[in-house]
């Protein structure tokens, strides 16, 4: 890659390397037709392999794939890095409808976060229901309305828009109330919104997870870089399914002529680039719509090219090794391949619980001034009932808190118990 008047990348850094080890120093020039090299019909070969073949260059240093061509007519070193052909698609070409999808308008946290706020409100609801006396006025004689369970059961269908009954009557609890269906309806129209642009009609969307996939759809075209050794595997295969891929890339002539077209064609839609892993990985690092297949077929490796019976292969390939066993080699492959999709994953089409903050912060917001309300309504009553009762506020208003926390809706009350009894 240029950087300013130089070049980097995990090839320059591998030259720098085996330049320590073996005392060379070196120039680096780019090769003048822009490819890796194959032969011509009169056996003439361009590229760096032509370069290195003709004297024009030492060393051709690059993604190269060790081919038996290549290897009679250059020599070239043991592989510095393994690779495969694979499939290089679009995000929303290689994904597939999972049984789960209705959940991916909203992320994990987001949806932990709705959990919780649906239990809170239940809870704040019965506690409310219990401590106001405009809901629960008698709580020796009457019967409270809102039990626990029943709560859970109100709210459930306030968040479903069904509007399960019987209603809170006390201003405290009508607070609670109005604040879950705010938030509902918020969060309901964030769901369908986010649930409606994130599908795709059924005519487009297309699964494609290895080979077999692409050669048995005419949906989305595909192809690979010409003349390139992937080209070549696909065309000397015996394998019907890769024949059929083959065939239909010579006859539609969907080759592109740089690993940048294939790229910028797939991140276009509608379009499948065949490459070698190594290399569209590099490009799902660097492009977060893309993705590449997990079916990676022809295993092989890139290597170094000098001319044919160059005594320095055999010292290039020791470098090779000794860097592979000190690890330097899966230091620079982590160096270079790291993602920088990194920052792009909060702009994902699911709603973090962020995205969300008001409407949860509204929601605690009505909970507490709903609780607030219930507290000063037993306050309000206690005090007149201290002043007709000639004691303290205080002491009426711990008695109220008490028997309202501890009384059971299942407990009939005593006076209640004593009639059944006398009438049997």
């Amino acid at each position: 890659m240029s950087k300013g008047s130089q070049l980097e990348g995990f090839c320059m850094d591998l030259l720098s390397e085996i330049a320590k080890k073996l005392g060379f120093k070196f120039r680096v020039q780019l090769v003048k037709d822009a490819s890796y090299g194959r032969q011509d019909e009169s056996g003439n070969w361009n590229g760096m392999i032509g370069e290195v073949v003709r004297g024009e260059a030492d060393l051709a240093i690059a993604p190269l794939t060790l081919t038996a061509a290549r290897e009679k007519a250059v020599g070239m070193t043991k592989p510095f890095m393994q690779t495969g052909i694979s499939i290089l698609l679009r995000k929303d070409i290689s994904e597939g409808i999972g049984f789960f999808d209705f959940l991916s308008p909203f992320a994990v946290e987001t949806w932990v976060g709705i959990l919780v706020a649906y239990l809170g409100t239940a809870a704040c609801i019965w506690v409310v229901a219990r401590l106001s006396p405009c809901e629960w006025s008698q709580p020796q004689s009457e019967q409270n309305r809102f039990s626990l369970l029943h709560s859970l059961w109100y709210t459930a269908g306030a968040f479903t828009l069904q509007g399960a009954g019987p209603h809170p009557k006390a201003p405290s609890g009508r607070v609670i109330s109005c604040s879950w269906w705010l938030f509902t309806i918020v969060l309901l129209a964030c769901y369908f919104s986010h649930l409606s642009s994130s599908k795709t009609p059924e005519s487009t969307h297309l699964t494609v997870k290895g080979f077999e996939d692409l050669a048995n759809q005419d949906t989305i075209e595909y192809g690979c870089l010409a003349g390139s050794s992937t080209l070549a595997f696909f065309k000397n295969s015996n394998n019907p399914v890769y024949r059929r891929i083959y065939e239909h890339m010579e006859r539609t002539k969907s080759f592109v002529s740089s690993m940048d077209e294939g790229v910028r064609r797939a991140k276009e839609g509608n379009f499948a680039f065949i490459g070698e892993s190594v290399s569209l990985d590099l490009a799902v690092a660097r492009h977060c719509e893309l993705v590449r297949a997990h079916e990676v077929v022809g295993m092989r490796g890139y290597s170094i090219a000098a001319a044919l019976g160059s005594p320095i292969i055999k010292n290039l390939s020791v470098a090779i090794l000794q860097l592979s066993e000190a690890g330097e080699l899966a230091y620079l492959r982590s160096k270079w391949w790291a993602s920088s999709c990194m920052a792009d994953k909060a702009k994902s089409s699911a709603v973090q619980q962020h995205g969300l903050k008001g409407m949860f912060v509204v929601l605690s917001l009505g909970l507490g001034l709903g609780a607030l309300l219930a507290v000063l309504e037993l306050t309000a009553k206690s005090r007149r009932s201290a002043a007709e009762q000639k004691k303290s506020c205080c002491t009426v208003l711990t008695e109220e808190l008490s028997l309202r926390l501890r009384t059971s809706n299942a407990n009939k009350p005593q006076e209640n118990v004593d009639k059944d009894k006398e009438k049997a």
